[in-house]
């Protein structure tokens, strides 16, 4: 007989499931990888993601949609940080999905230096139209890298009874994912990012010259995260293999794929290939490990 969930763990539980819900209507390559991932870590990182992506569609058109000005989108931004912060703070919100991330920010030690970087590059897309070299690291930094430490703080510390400090390598390896990760979808995303929102990330990648540059920064970044994905927990492993492979294929049709092209993507067919390959151990692609 199993007894009933009550109280807070009946809705922490619910808003995990809020959670999940946001990354499977919105994600279909990041939902296969997370499926990979064990049950330690997995119901984190969705939480993580589902907090990114809240805080990406209040600056990528719903709030806009829904008659939001700048000036308001930002003012709301600003509340979701301070409720974000205040949940961590007190382990309660009413917000399932703030409710959510905060449970994992205090089980996993993610804190202000990794979030307050993050709704700063979220306020940029508020104002900024075009990046040039260093708008586009900062940006990427915020948006992409912190993410990527935020999930490599519960590859290491889910279920701890206190959190860790990363080693240096695993760092250089989750940041440098993540940017590759990022850069790729800029690439993916160009014409919609110029067309319906008017922003420029990468600074003139429609032309072939500059197009080239930025996959070689990609490919160079993911090659740098293959080497140490064999030191993550062996039920991380998996999960972050199918991820990198997936994004080092997008990678490689991007570069077969003339700008302007319809955007790239990898069959359903492949991503159970790359799936199955991470599940049987096979190194990341491109690792010499």
């Amino acid at each position: 007989m199993t007894t009933a969930h009550t109280g807070l763990e009946l809705y922490s539980q619910t808003a995990d499931d809020a959670a999940a819900a946001v990354i499977n209507r919105y994600s279909t390559s990041f939902g296969v990888a997370t499926r990979l991932l064990g049950a330690r870590p997995r119901p984190h990182v969705r939480n993580i993601y589902a907090l990114v992506r809240v805080a990406d569609e209040i600056v990528d058109g719903p709030a806009h949609d829904a008659g939001l000005t700048p000036e308001k989108e930002r003012a709301v931004l600003d509340a979701l940080e301070a409720e974000v912060m205040d949940a961590i703070a007190t382990g309660f919100s009413a917000n399932l999905v703030v409710h959510a991330f905060a449970r994992t920010a205090r089980e996993c030690g993610i804190g202000a230096d990794l979030i307050a970087p993050f709704f700063a590059s979220m306020r940029t897309d508020i104002d900024t139209a075009a990046h040039d070299d260093l708008s586009h690291d900062a940006y990427v930094y915020g948006s992409a890298e912190v993410v990527g430490l935020m999930c490599l703080q519960v590859f290491l510390n889910a279920g701890l009874s206190a959190p860790a400090r990363p080693a240096a390598d695993l760092v250089d390896g989750a940041r440098r994912l993540g940017a590759a990760f990022q850069d790729v979808n800029f690439l993916r995303d160009l014409a919609d990012d110029a067309d319906r929102l008017g922003r420029d990330y990468l600074d003139g990648a429609a032309d072939d010259d500059r197009r080239t540059e930025v996959l070689d920064r990609i490919d160079a970044d993911l090659a740098a995260a293959a080497s140490v994905i064999p030191h993550l927990p062996p039920d991380c492993r998996a999960a972050v293999t199918t991820a990198h492979d997936l994004f080092a294929e997008l990678s490689r049709r991007l570069r077969s794929s003339p700008a302007g092209a319809p955007r790239v993507r990898v069959p359903d067919g492949v991503k159970v290939t790359l799936a199955a390959r991470a599940l049987l151990g096979r190194p990341p692609k491109g690792s010499r490990s």
